[in-house]
C-alpha cells in the first residue's frame, strides 16, 4: 500500500495521441483564454492544501523559497483544524461552481473532475462527527483519532527522521520547531478523542490494546534514545552543523512531549477501558451510513457492500482453482488450498533467519528483485523513468501495528527516493515466494512507478496532481503492476514466484470479503483472522494483523481489487477498440499519467485516449 501522508498510511489520465496528456507542454500552450480562471484555481488550491498539511510540503520537497516557513510547522489536529477543512472543501466546490468545464480542454476537463470529486467527498464527511472534510478529501475513513496505524506518535517520529531534510542550520531549527509542535498536536489529538468517545467512538478493545501498548513503549523509552534526537544528533554532526541540538530535542522531548503524552496516555486508557470487541464500524453513530462513504472512499465507486462482498467470494474461487494446479504441479497434493500454502509458508528454504543478519539478507533479496523486474519495464512502459526506490524495514518503534508492507512516493524536488517499507518484526511474516509480487506491487512497476511520473515530470504539471491520490486507483495501479510482471515472463520458470502472484491476487479478493464482512455483516475479529488464514494460507500473525487495519481503516483494502478489476475491464475496452493498434506499453503510461483518478473519471478519459488512438 502507498503511504503519501506522513500521520496516515496512504496522496488526468494522460494520453499523447488523444491530446490528453496532463504533460507541462500541454499545460503551458493550451490557450489562456479557456482555461486561465481554471489553473489559477488549481494553484491557488494547491497552496491552500500545503497550508492545511504543512507535512505534506515537505513529503513533496516544495517547503522552499515562499513556502519555505511550512518546514517549520506540523497540521492542525484540532477541532478548529477540521473546520479549516471543511471551509476549504466548501470554497472549492464554490470556486469550481463559477467555472464553465465545458469550456476547458479535454485533459483539464479530467482534472476539474478529479478536484471536484475529492472536495464532494470531504463535504460528505461533514455528516460525522468523527470523520471530517480532511479525511474525505484524502481519500481515506479513519474513525479513530488514535488506534495502532494513526496518530502524531506513529507518525511524527519516522516522518521527521526519513522526510525532513537537515542541510544547514535552517533546517535543524525548522526540525526542532517541529518537535516543539509535537507536543501541541498530541494535546489537540487527545482533545478530539475525549469529544469522540463522549460521542460513542472509541476503538475495540484489541485495536485499544495496541494502540496504548505503542504509546506507553513510547514513554518509556529514554529521551535521549528517541529517534526525534538520535535522528538531529546524527545528521547535524555528518553535516558539520554547529550547535548542540540534540540537547534541544532532547529538553523538548522530555519537558513538553513526555507531559503531553501521559496525558494522552491518561485519557486512551480511560475512555478505551470499557472497550468492547465489536470490530465493526456498524456499532458507531449512524455506522451503516460511515461505511458507505467509506466504501466511497476506498473504492471510488457507489457499490453496495454486498455487491462487493459477493464480487470477492466468486474471484476468490476462480483464482484458487489457478492455484490448486500449480500446487499439484509441484507435488503438493494434499488438503485445501489454504491449507497446502500454510505448509509452505514452513518450508525453510522459503524463510530468512529471524534474526538481524536474516532482515538483512531479505532486504537485500528485496533488492535483488527490483534489479531483476527493471529489464521487463520497456515492455511495459515508454516512459524511461528512473524511479529510485530505497528497501527500509518499518521502524521497530510502529511494526506492531503498522502494514505489512507500505511505500512513500519520492519527493518531488528529486532529494529523496520512494521509500518502499517491509514489516519485518518477524521474517516469517514473508516467506520467499511472496516477495517478488509484493516488489512489484510496492517498487517497480508499482507505487514506485507510478509515483516517479510525478517526481519526474513535476515541473511540466499542476502542483496539485500530486497532491490528491484516489486509493482505488493508485492500490489498482499496483495490483495491475504484479499482473504485468506475470504477462511479461517475470515467473516463467519460477512457478513458487506465480503462486505467490496469484495468492497475493487471491488475498485481495479476500479483502472484499472480510472489510465487508466486519463492517457490515456483523464479523467478528476472530472469524475475519480464520477466514483470511484458511482461505490464503497466511499465517495467523499476519493476518490478525490485517485485520487489525481494515477495522482501523474501513473500506480502504477495498479498493485493490475493485481498481484492478476496473483496469482490467478498460483494457479489455480499449484492446476491442483499437485491435492491432493497441500498444500495451501506451496505455499502461496513460494509466500512470493520471497521477490518481477516481474510477468513475477513468472510463472517460479511456474513451478519449481510444478516440485518438
Amino acid at each position: 500500500m502507498s503511504a503519501p501522508a506522513a500521520f496516515n498510511r496512504r496522496s488526468v489520465l494522460a494520453a499523447g495521441a488523444a491530446g490528453l496528456a496532463l504533460s507541462g507542454t500541454a499545460w503551458a500552450k493550451t490557450p489562456a483564454s479557456a482555461t486561465t480562471t481554471f489553473r489559477a484555481a488549481l494553484d491557488r488550491f494547491a497552496d491552500q492544501i500545503l497550508a492545511l498539511q504543512p507535512e505534506q510540503a515537505t513529503s513533496l520537497g516544495v517547503d522552499t523559497g515562499k513556502r519555505a516557513p511550512l518546514r517549520f510547522q506540523l497540521g492542525d489536529a484540532s477541532e478548529a483544524g477540521d473546520q479549516s477543512w471543511a471551509r476549504q472543501v466548501r470554497a472549492m466546490i464554490a470556486t469550481l461552481g463559477k467555472i464553465d468545464r465545458r469550456k476547458l480542454s479535454g485533459s483539464d476537463q479530467v482534472r476539474y473532475d478529479t478536484v471536484k470529486y475529492a472536495a464532494e467527498r470531504g463535504v460528505d464527511g461533514l455528516a460525522f462527527s468523527y470523520a471530517g472534510a480532511a479525511q474525505g478529501f484524502g481519500g481515506g475513513a479513519s474513525p479513530y483519532v488514535i488506534s495502532q496505524q494513526n496518530g502524531a506518535i506513529t507518525g511524527v517520529p519516522e516522518f521527521l527522521d526519513s522526510q525532513h531534510p537537515i542541510a544547514g542550520k535552517a533546517d535543524a531549527e525548522a526540525y526542532v520547531s517541529r518537535v516543539r509542535a509535537l507536543a501541541r498536536v498530541l494535546d489537540e489529538e487527545t482533545a478530539r478523542l475525549k469529544r469522540d468517545a463522549a460521542a460513542g467512538v472509541v476503538p475495540p478493545a484489541f485495536i485499544a490494546a495496541t494502540a496504548l501498548g505503542q504509546l506507553k513503549g513510547f514513554r518509556a523509552t529514554p529521551a535521549a534514545q528517541q529517534k526525534l534526537v538520535t535522528s538531529i544528533a546524527s545528521r547535524t554532526q555528518a553535516q558539520g552543523i554547529a550547535g548542540d541540538w540534540a540537547a534541544q530535542a532532547n529538553a523538548l522531548v522530555e519537558k513538553e512531549i513526555y507531559p503531553a503524552l501521559d496525558r494522552q496516555i491518561a485519557a486512551f486508557a480511560d475512555v478505551t477501558g470499557t472497550s468492547s470487541d465489536i470490530a465493526g464500524v456498524q456499532r458507531l453513530p449512524k455506522g451503516e451510513d460511515y461505511y458507505r462513504w467509506a466504501l466511497k472512499l476506498g473504492t471510488t465507486t457507489d457499490r453496495a457492500p454486498d455487491e462487493i462482498h459477493r464480487i470477492g467470494i466468486d474471484q476468490n474461487k476462480a483464482i484458487q482453482a489457478r492455484m490448486d494446479a500449480i500446487l499439484k504441479a509441484q507435488g503438493f497434493t494434499q488438503g485445501t488450498v489454504g491449507e497446502r500454502l500454510q505448509a509452505l509458508n514452513k518450508d525453510p528454504n522459503q524463510l530468512f533467519a529471524d534474526n538481524d543478519e536474516g532482515r538483512a539478507a531479505l532486504i537485500a533479496y528485496l533488492n535483488g528483485r527490483i534489479a531483476a523486474i527493471r529489464p521487463l519495464m520497456p515492455k511495459m512502459s515508454h516512459l524511461g523513468l528512473k524511479a529510485d526506490v530505497t528497501v527500509k524495514r518499518v521502524p521497530p518503534d510502529i511494526q506492531d501495528g503498522a502494514s505489512l508492507g507500505y511505500m512513500n512516493f519520492a519527493s518531488l524536488d528529486g532529494k529523496r527516493p520512494a521509500i518502499y517499507y517491509v514489516n519485518l518484526k518477524s521474517t516469517t511474516l514473508w516467506p520467499k515466494y511472496q516477495l517478488s509480487t509484493l516488489t512489484a506491487h510496492e517498487g517497480v512497476p508499482g507505487h514506485t512507478w507510478q509515483g516517479a511520473y510525478l517526481a519526474e515530470h513535476h515541473a511540466e504539471l499542476p502542483l496539485i496532481s500530486s497532491q490528491i491520490g484516489f486509493n482505488a486507483f493508485v492500490e489498482g495501479w499496483a495490483l495491475y503492476a504484479e499482473q504485468l510482471c506475470d504477462e511479461l515472463g517475470l515467473y516463467e520458470s519460477d512457478p513458487f514466484g506465480r503462486l505467490g502472484y496469484l495468492q497475493a491476487q487471491q488475498f485481495r479478493a479476500c479483502r472484499l470479503v472480510v472489510d465487508t464482512g466486519l463492517h457490515s455483516k456483523g464479523w467478528t475479529r476472530a472469524q475475519a483472522v480464520r477466514f483470511l488464514v484458511s482461505e490464503t494460507g497466511r499465517g495467523e500473525q499476519a493476518m490478525t494483523s490485517e485485520t487489525d487495519r481494515y477495522c482501523a481503516s474501513p473500506g480502504q483494502a477495498c479498493g485493490y481489487k475493485t481498481g484492478h478489476n476496473e483496469i482490467l475491464r478498460l483494457r479489455e475496452k480499449a484492446k476491442t477498440a483499437l485491435g492491432a493498434k493497441f500498444d500495451l506499453a501506451s496505455f499502461n503510461d496513460a494509466l500512470v499519467k493520471t497521477g490518481g483518478v477516481p474510477l468513475t473519471v477513468l472510463e472517460s478519459v479511456v474513451d478519449r485516449y481510444v478516440e485518438g488512438g
